[in-house]
């Protein structure tokens, strides 16, 4: 799949400026394993890099404007390198905006490149292509002109790309992006930044994501709600137990012991982030240990939380969910992401993977009247020079 893709962008590059490019970059998107709105309340996730990837093709030219193709979009646009960077109506290339405002605005002197880009990560799953395209960008832009800049590094300016486009996004996407390793997935401290690699052999298991295929329009003021809600719930216990610096500091029974000072929701969301901190820990020591159906259950279980107190799931999620707990092929099953549609991830037992889908598509356009997109992936590398 990826060589087609490879092949494609190349061709398309020499046909366009009648050269080959000198550097192929291949950045992936990324999953969640497990760890759900826990990175702004200074918890871990757990993501991995994927086998999607966004495919650039680059070379220098020679002046100071860039133009850079989005050959799936079949697009394209110019911008003058030494110029101010100015945010445009034409939202994809805004990414490619932040990243070279970032690269000015730390001092690098850049000159111009041609660029075309082609990806087969699904937009709009929350599979991350767009930390994927700042973060192939910045690293091919890196490379071109020996920026000498680190790894982490990228994914940090990959980020405050993201932010000056508008998104307020954690580390997560962007360091997953880059620091991916293939069979690994990364334990992030999203407090400190430490990270740590963890076996991603699933051994009898394949990872496929359902892709509910909606959008709910709560998604922005719900994220900003709970982001406030856990604030107001942090904030309380401060104030009872000073010692306390973050929920990673907090038991179960710190939050239940404070239930009377809390409103119900505020407590709930509360709760359920103590909860999700600790299981992202289990995961790790399932992994370590081999014990992926241990993994699948607290999947299960963290989907629970987010559906009933963290209330970011939606009538399709839960659907999907509910059919996997049905099925003893499916050891785990989770809403991924943001929440309000997007994708469940799931663990399937080898060899059942075309019995599941072909059922859970049937009995999903059964009750919603839409079309199941599905994806298998596997754990990856992170953004990579290509070498034929």
């Amino acid at each position: 799949m990826n060589d087609i893709l490879i092949n494609k962008t190349t061709s398309y590059f020499k046909e366009t400026f009648g050269s080959e490019p000198t550097k192929i970059v291949l950045s992936p998107g990324r999953i969640n394993i497990i760890g759900e709105h826990i990175d702004y309340n200074d918890g871990y996730v757990l993501p991995a890099a994927i086998d999607k990837i966004i495919c650039f093709a680059f070379a220098k030219n020679n002046t100071n404007t860039s133009k850079v193709i989005a050959l799936d979009l079949n697009d394209s646009f110019e911008i003058d390198v030494t110029a101010e960077v100015k945010l445009d109506d034409n939202d994809w290339t805004n990414y490619i905006r932040g990243v070279i405002n970032q690269l000015k605005i730390n001092g690098f002197q850049l000159e111009g490149v041609n660029c075309v880009f082609s990806s087969n990560i699904p937009v709009g799953s929350g599979l991350s292509s767009s930390a994927a395209l700042e973060c192939g960008f910045l690293f091919g832009m890196n490379d071109l002109f020996n920026l000498n800049i680190k790894p982490i590094d990228i994914a940090l300016l990959g980020q405050k790309a993201e932010h000056w486009v508008g998104i307020k996004c954690g580390i997560m996407d962007q360091f997953s992006s880059v620091m991916g390793l293939e069979d690994k997935v990364i334990k992030i401290d999203c407090r400190t930044l430490e990270y740590t690699y963890h076996d991603a052999n699933f051994s009898d298991y394949s990872l496929i994501l359902f892709d509910s295929n909606v959008k709910h329009s709560l998604m922005t003021s719900a994220y900003n709600e709970r982001r406030q809600q856990c604030e107001e719930g942090i904030a309380i216990v401060k104030a009872n137990f000073p010692e306390i610096k973050s929920f990673r500091d907090c038991t179960e029974q710190t939050i239940i012991d404070l239930k009377d000072k809390m409103s119900h929701d505020v407590f709930r969301r509360s709760l359920f982030v103590v909860k999700e901190i600790n299981r992202v820990i289990q995961a790790c020591e399932a992994l370590d240990n081999g014990k992926i159906e241990l993994l699948g259950e607290l999947m299960f279980a963290t989907h629970d939380g987010l559906s009933k107190d963290y209330e970011v799931s939606c009538e399709e999620l839960d659907l999907l969910v509910d059919l996997a707990k049905e099925e003893t092929a499916v050891i785990g099953s989770r809403l991924m992401g943001g929440g309000f549609g997007g994708c469940t991830i799931n663990l399937v037992k080898k060899g059942q993977e075309q019995q599941i889908k072909d059922k859970f598509s049937k009995l999903y356009t059964e009750a919603f009247g839409i079309e199941l997109k599905i994806y298998d992936v596997k754990v990856s590398n992170g953004t990579s020079l290509y070498t034929k």
